[in-house]
């Protein structure tokens, strides 16, 4: 679907109309998603976190202005949608680390991560692909973002910069640091891991 069709959906929603509402779900749900399940690497989370978007998107119809593409304006919603629930994430597990490090019952590690699928990734390249997520997990958030935005997500840079309100500039240098720290995090994995 075309920008200009997914802006006239998102302006007639902003007049309220639920079937111009549907139809941009139904266009951008596919992207909304994968973009959140890049950031979360869960299922469920991704399609909590989508739905949350969905439920901002509609709430906040009104405050689309027409500066960027109506895609841009959603990207914007679910990577602010994606770090917040990241950020609570955080917070709930730095809390209950004070209480325990391993479950009580099992002896099981309390924090390891889900086993990851990503939609977008071949079966074959699933092991890969969760080794380079695991990194990217690692990045500092603006580096995460831009990374997901422009290397998963194949957002250009200068509509990464649009949704994060930053120069393509800050971009281009998020994306080079964001490269160099994957490296050496990837380059000390193969040295630990080498066959």
């Amino acid at each position: 679907m075309s920008t200009t069709d997914l802006t006239a959906l998102l302006l007639a929603t902003q007049q309220g109309s639920n079937e111009a509402f549907r139809g941009l779900y139904e266009q951008t749900k596919s992207r909304v998603f994968n973009t959140a399940l890049s950031y979360v690497r869960n299922r469920e989370d991704a399609e909590e976190i989508t739905q949350d978007v969905y439920v901002e998107i509609h709430a906040s119809a009104g405050s689309f202005k027409g500066e960027s593409s109506a895609m841009t304006w959603v990207y914007r919603i679910v990577v602010n949608k994606s770090l917040d629930f990241l950020k609570h994430k955080r917070r709930q597990k730095r809390f209950a680390f004070l209480f325990s490090l391993f479950d009580s019952e099992t002896g099981a590690a309390v924090h390891e991560p889900p086993e990851f699928r990503h939609p977008g990734v071949v079966l074959e390249q699933q092991e890969n692909a969760a080794i380079l997520f695991r990194a990217v997990d690692k990045l500092a958030d603006k580096q995460k973002t831009v990374y997901l935005l422009t290397r998963v997500e194949g957002v250009s840079n200068m509509e990464a910069a649009q949704i994060m309100s930053v120069s393509v500039g800050a971009v281009e240098s998020l994306l080079t640091r964001a490269n160099e720290n994957l490296k050496k995090q990837l380059s000390t994995w193969y040295d630990i891991n080498r066959p």
